[in-house]
């Protein structure tokens, strides 16, 4: 099958939902798929490349920061990508057209289906869902929201990564969605023997933006100074600053490492360092660090938000805190902290878990969805 993926932002750049696009990329190349991804091109990268069998074409645009996109970023690559789409049609015509993110890319997604006839699927990654991150997106929808119900029901099919971004997603549009989560690659996600780290290792890894709370990791931790512990906050963002400067003020230097913002090797490479995956989100879909870091035999410690409630089995392999109640977050620390063997177990269940996410499986189910869409592609949009 010809499949045609757009997405706004795609690995090195981007958050998450660029490395669940690479990731299911890579995995329907392995079985035999055919796949072309349009996506921004961010400055030093090349226009077009291939690699593990998919080919990338990045389109100019205005993109100034790899961890996020404005909004004149994003309607630079609707422009762009609306041309070099059509221009792409008459050479290798799609069979199908993969949209990651109702807005922007769904935008596009709609329009090229409409003027050519493919059938597109549209996976929501919660942050292009109606008050999914509120702090993030809500100035956006006020205006925007009313153009956004074309492209949901105009979708072949709709499917959400996690059951929390499913159901905020048709409280606004009744269209009929499946939860499909992101996936990892069990077999590359190795994290070889699992060690507690002398002293454990606590690592985040996120936007530095309100939704990821990453000053929530600093104020804890400053608590647990009496215990032995190293952190690493990876990514970069708007609160850098802030976090940097409560760091110092806490006398604190030591004991954290900032890594700016890494590809996504890099930070498997922390991970494999690491026994703790902390992480305060105030809103999440399905975390691309969650599942890595199940699947890389971490503890978790999150938020009881989103997809981390699937992620997550309270007192097997990690604790879910509510936003509200950020004392438990140093309570849990303390608990894993202070026995090395808990600890352990913790990390082998994680690693245990995470099986119920191999990508293999969520290819499959992609694919048994791109089937339907390709059979009866009104009728799978339907309410």
């Amino acid at each position: 099958m010809r499949i045609l993926v757009l997405i706004h932002e795609y690995p090195p750049v981007g958050g998450g939902g660029g490395r669940v696009a690479q990731d299911l990329c890579q995995g329907l190349s392995r079985r035999g798929h055919e796949l072309t991804v349009l996506t921004a091109h961010y400055q030093g990268l090349p226009f077009e490349q291939v690699g593990d069998g998919v080919r990338v074409i990045r389109l100019r645009s205005w993109r100034r920061q790899a961890y996020k996109a404005d909004l004149l970023a994003m309607t630079a690559y609707l422009i762009a990508g609306f041309r070099s789409g059509i221009s792409l049609f008459r050479r290798w015509k799609p069979d199908l057209i993969h949209v990651h993110f109702a807005v922007p890319a769904g935008a596009l997604a709609l329009a090229l289906s409409r003027l050519t006839g493919v059938p597109y699927v549209l996976t929501a990654h919660l942050g292009d869902v109606p008050g999914g991150v509120p702090e993030k997106t809500d100035r956006w929808f006020r205006w925007l929201y009313p153009f956004t119900p074309p492209i949901w029901k105009g979708a072949a099919a709709v499917a959400a990564v996690s059951e929390h971004t499913r159901q905020l997603a048709i409280r606004h549009y009744p269209v009929q969605m499946h939860v499909i989560p992101n996936g990892v690659d069990m077999d590359g996600l190795d994290p070889g023997e699992i060690v507690v780290g002398q002293p454990p290792r606590i690592v985040f890894a996120g936007r530095f933006v309100p939704q990821k709370d990453p000053l929530r990791v600093v104020l804890t931790l400053a608590e647990l100074k009496h215990l032995e512990w190293k952190c690493v906050l990876i990514g970069d963002g708007p609160l850098r600053p802030t976090v940097e400067g409560e760091i110092k003020a806490r006398g604190l230097e030591e004991r954290f490492i900032l890594t700016g913002w890494v590809e996504p090797e890099k930070v498997l490479q922390w991970y494999r360092q690491s026994d703790i995956l902390f992480m305060p989100s105030l809103s999440e879909g399905f975390p691309v660090a969650g599942v890595q870091g199940l699947a890389m035999g971490l503890a978790i410690i999150a938020s009881g938000v989103g997809g981390f409630i699937d992620l997550v089995q309270p007192g097997e392999n990690g604790y879910l805190i509510e936003p509200n109640q950020p004392d438990g977050y140093r309570r849990a620390l303390a608990e894993l902290l202070a026995d090395p063997q808990r600890l352990y177990n913790f990390r082998l269940a994680s690693r245990r878990l995470a099986a119920r996410f191999d990508l293999s499986n969520i290819v499959q189910a992609y694919e048994a969805l791109y089937r339907a869409a390709l059979v009866k592609p009104k009728e799978a949009g339907a309410p």
